[in-house]
């Protein structure tokens, strides 16, 4: 069955986990949402994980009228309307998200997820493109695009059999595109790739912070979780040359390696043909200057093998760009 995933909002001082919340035509929804550090949040999630969805709801409604301001109460309360049911609501609520955090790239995503149950696709699409122009490492969008796409085009192969059903190359297209989406009648939806990392209140990076201003702690974590979340990216859409840039120059190469024969093992690993999938969890990010530690749960699947690893990375940051000088599995 194919899927959409949506995702949650980014952050950290905990460990954070990236939770799949996937949702089908048939309208079944499952969410796991992040421990986040304010007060109140925590207690929405026990009861949303309880099925106590109207009292998660009045709950997350008194805590958005104390902060208004706050986005990850808001865009907790669109996951809980989504799980009611309540789309129409839940869109209202993403919406106006996209409309005060245009640099946020969840609610553009979870909105066309909306958009995707509705069978609306070309809103959904460009929900998805404002998702990746806000951010083009967002690998989530990405799939979901390429599954929304896939949708509109057997709705163009079913309307060219309408108008001429003795068309044998668009049935036999529209044959691949249902074989490719997982339901031969009706053509559902199905979970996306890896969602962006979720844990305490979102940190969002000023313009003036994009135009070179010097960044915060906080800006700082924001972008060495940003380079993670490419780097996974680059990874699982096998774009070697990308992901080979964000290891550093004095990149500690493992086995006593050279780094002309690393790179060479790494590029005949990831080249291969075979479709691969790497998704983070766990995330934990330490900031100390220009050094960050990061910790997570690295899992991994393709037709071939399967599987989760601890992994532990240190960022260094050279040039205004944090990149990889260690890399160590546990």
């Amino acid at each position: 069955m194919t899927k959409y995933t949506t995702s949650m909002l980014p952050s950290s001082p905990k460990p954070l986990k990236a939770p799949l919340l996937a949702l089908f035509l048939g309208l079944l929804l499952s969410c796991a949402v992040s421990v986040f550090a304010a007060d109140d949040l925590p207690e929405v999630q026990r009861l949303m994980k309880q099925g106590q969805l109207p009292q998660a709801l009045e709950k997350v409604d008194a805590y958005v009228a104390g902060k208004p301001k706050d986005p990850q109460g808001r865009f907790l309360k669109g996951l809980i309307l989504t799980e009611m049911g309540r789309s129409a609501e839940a869109m209202a609520v993403f919406g106006k998200l996209t409309e005060d955090f245009p640099e946020l790239p969840e609610p553009y995503n979870n909105l066309a997820v909306l958009h995707a149950q509705q069978k609306q696709y070309e809103k959904a699409r460009t929900a998805l493109e404002m998702a990746i122009r806000t951010h083009p490492g967002y690998a989530t969008a990405y799939e979901n695009l390429g599954d929304v796409y896939a949708k509109l085009a057997g709705q163009a192969y079913e309307k060219a059999l309408q108008l001429e059903a003795s068309n044998k190359g668009a049935r036999s297209k529209l044959s691949m595109i249902r074989e490719l989406t997982g339901n031969p009648a009706s053509a559902a939806i199905k979970p996306g790739g890896a969602s962006r990392p979720a844990g305490e209140p979102v940190k969002t990076v000023t313009a003036e912070a994009r135009k070179g201003g010097a960044p915060s702690p906080a800006g700082d974590e924001a972008e060495v979780r940003r380079a993670l979340e490419d780097w996974a990216g680059a990874w699982s859409r096998k774009e070697v040359k990308a992901y080979l840039d964000f290891y550093a120059p004095d990149f500690q190469t493992p086995d006593g390696l050279s780094r002309q024969a690393w790179e060479a093992d790494r590029a005949q690993r990831i080249g291969k043909p075979d479709k691969l999938l790497i998704e983070l969890d766990d995330v934990n990010v330490i900031v100390e200057g220009d050094r960050a530690t990061v910790r997570f749960r690295q899992r991994y699947s393709s037709p071939t093998a399967k599987g989760s690893v601890g992994k532990t990375l240190i960022f260094m940051k050279s040039r205004g760009k944090w990149l990889i000088q260690q890399e160590n599995t546990a």
